[in-house]
């Protein structure tokens, strides 16, 4: 019984026959198969599908929140037995946008691995949309709106975004005093970011952007604004060094990027009791509870 809500919640987590079946070693004829098998033993529909999306029914939901409550407390009784309940150990794998991986995860490893010595920690990082479930993921880095209700997360810290350039930049091209302005600017950005969504002055603005340049690398903006190329509009967390120092400065103070984007460590509802994503989401919370990036010093502009 344990093993047919396990691959059901597996299939709710990651969305997709395909992708429960890969964590089960099993091809999506035969999880269709045991699904059919489950519905028809509790006499309920669980899961409506059609060619693009799985979704549960209303007694599907219940019964998935039932399920994920019965096998977490199934395995922290088999952790107590076990006398590993309160420790963190073994695999936890844990993934995270490129950039921020590299700049604030990575640094911060050995002093995780230092308190949690038994844990093997493997870092993915990517700027693609990972599929936890899919790709066995314990713990995801994910930052903008709160995440969808399917998964377990925990708000970690705002990730406010500015506008800036490079002082060479403002320099050669003048300094932009409304968002019309930026019409003449060269501006930059991701394929993946843009629209810009920009709030201030008790408003909200919508922006498309036509990259100076194209790519789709956060960080290859990053660098583009650095060698003067033209205005991005950054996360705090990618560019705080770079205002300190003055080798970018703020244009449009009063606008920032959407309110609502925030950094969350995400995971399956399924691994509530997991004491590795518990003690890892826990140091990030405490990392994280003043961030040294939410209020750098900014340096005036050239004129």
């Amino acid at each position: 019984m344990d093993a047919e809500y396990a691959l059901f919640v597996a299939i709710v987590d990651s969305g997709s026959l395909t992708a429960a079946g890969r964590s089960f070693g099993l091809s999506p004829a035969m999880v269709s198969k045991r699904l059919a098998r489950l519905e028809a033993r509790l006499g309920a529909q669980l899961i409506t599908r059609t060619t693009r999306r799985l979704a549960t029914t209303d007694v599907g939901q219940t019964f998935y929140d039932d399920a994920v409550t019965i096998l977490a407390a199934t395995r922290a009784a088999e952790a107590r037995v076990a006398g590993r309940a309160e420790t963190p150990a073994g695999r936890l794998r844990v993934a995270a946008p490129t950039s921020f991986g590299r700049l604030h995860i990575a640094p911060h490893i050995a002093g995780f691995l230092a308190h949690h010595p038994a844990v093997r920690l493997e870092l993915e990082v990517s700027d693609d949309f990972v599929d936890l479930v899919g790709d066995r993921i314990d713990l995801a880095i994910r930052i903008g709106p709160e995440p969808e209700a399917s998964l377990a997360s925990t708000l970690l810290c705002p990730s406010p975004r500015v506008l800036c350039a490079a002082p060479a930049y403002l320099a050669a091209h003048g300094e932009p005093q409304t968002l019309l302005d930026l019409d003449r600017h060269a501006l930059l950005v991701a394929s993946h970011q843009t629209p810009w969504r920009l709030t201030g002055r008790q408003r909200f603005e919508l922006l498309p952007v036509d990259s100076r340049v194209r790519t789709n690398s956060s960080e290859v903006v990053r660098e583009l604004a650095l060698s003067g190329m033209g205005i991005a509009l950054r996360s705090l967390w990618d560019v705080s060094d770079d205002l300190r120092a003055g080798r970018l400065v703020r244009v449009l103070p009063e606008w920032q990027g959407d309110i609502a984007t925030s950094i969350y460590a995400v995971h399956p509802r399924s691994t509530l009791t997991s004491a590795n994503v518990r003690a890892f989401v826990a140091y990030l919370g405490e990392l994280y509870a003043t961030p040294p990036w939410i209020a750098p010093p900014t340096p005036t502009p050239p004129r």
